[in-house]
């Protein structure tokens, strides 16, 4: 019997970012923390916060459930809050998705 659980399906994204790395100013990329933004976790803030969709919406538009959706986007704020805060590095990268265009 397997511990893997159910496999992850790629999520649905528009477009990937053209910069993929944010830092603090004045300090260099090797001094700092980094934390990773998956691109799906990207997606789900233009969703919710540029786009303004609802969260139901933003999850059909991503071939999510609204509870992955809603785990997605926590992840994606905390890590932004915590760069912000703390300063640290964003780096945009990597994930499991697939372009979809409308």
């Amino acid at each position: 019997m397997s511990n893997r659980g159910r496999p992850v399906c790629p999520r649905n994204v528009r477009c990937t970012p053209e910069a993929v790395y944010f830092k603090p100013r004045g300090i260099p990329l090797q001094n700092l923390e980094v934390n990773r933004l998956k691109v799906e976790e990207l997606e789900a803030i233009r969703l919710m916060d540029l786009e303004g969709l609802e969260q139901e919406d933003a999850a059909k538009q991503m071939g999510v459930s609204r509870r992955t959706f809603t785990r997605e986007l926590n992840s994606s704020r905390s890590k932004i809050a915590d760069s912000l805060l703390h300063g640290k590095a964003i780096e945009i990268g990597g994930g499991n998705f697939k372009i979809k265009k409308r």
